[in-house]
């Protein structure tokens, strides 16, 4: 399904913000989450595997193995799309975002709540969001992972896909090196390994994102 076209079962909702309020994320950084990552050396074959996982430019178009499971993806959309409306008023951008988050997590095999849960807490949603220490975007990625992984332009950050896209890779790298321990690998993403605050935040935000359906 495209990016941004609207999917069954999605109610479109009126955008309630005037052009000029939209705009002003756009002239203005806006503060997130003071932690980060740290840089540490990566291995030669490690930099290579996360190079290629991020320079593989695919769209997010979900690919589903049955019928149910394409409906089940559309309920989540649907349901997801109403929870996010307060924090994200314009339907097309919602449901892009939705549909990359989705697709993002799913093929770094994470759980889409964890992802929601994290970037909530990282910066509330907001695709221009700058913290304290430099980090960017909606999953506050370190501007050095694109020296490290990308192409060098870190302000390619602040694009959807590609910060989605970081985020993700990064999150599953951590996730490996800490032996599948979630609440270490979080604390390493946000550059406080060990210490409970920011693991806790993610845990305790995650649960506004969990689909039953």
């Amino acid at each position: 399904m495209p990016a941004g076209a609207a999917a069954p079962g999605v109610s479109r909702r009126k955008c309630l913000l005037s052009a000029p309020a939209l705009a002003l994320p756009l002239l203005i950084p806006q503060q997130a989450w003071a932690g980060g990552q740290i840089e540490e050396p990566l291995a030669d074959a490690v930099r290579g595997a996360l190079s290629s996982a991020i320079a593989n430019s695919a769209p997010p178009v979900p690919v589903f193995s049955s019928t149910e499971a394409r409906l089940r993806y559309l309920r989540w959309l649907s349901a997801m799309s109403d929870r996010l409306y307060p924090r994200m008023r314009d339907f097309n951008t919602r449901i892009e975002f939705l549909q990359t988050a989705w697709y993002e997590a799913t093929r770094a095999g994470l759980e889409h709540s964890l992802v929601l849960g994290l970037v909530q807490v990282e910066s509330a949603f907001r695709k221009f969001a700058v913290s304290s220490v430099g980090a960017r975007g909606f999953m506050q990625v370190m501007p050095f992972w694109s020296r490290l992984i990308g192409d060098g332009d870190p302000g390619k950050l602040f694009h959807m896909q590609t910060n989605l896209r970081f985020g993700c890779v990064i999150l599953r790298h951590y996730l490996d090196i800490e032996r599948g321990n979630l609440f270490m690998a979080l604390g390493r993403y946000n550059g406080s390994r060990g210490k409970p605050q920011y693991p806790d935040a993610v845990f305790g935000r995650q649960k506004n994102w969990v689909f039953s359906g």
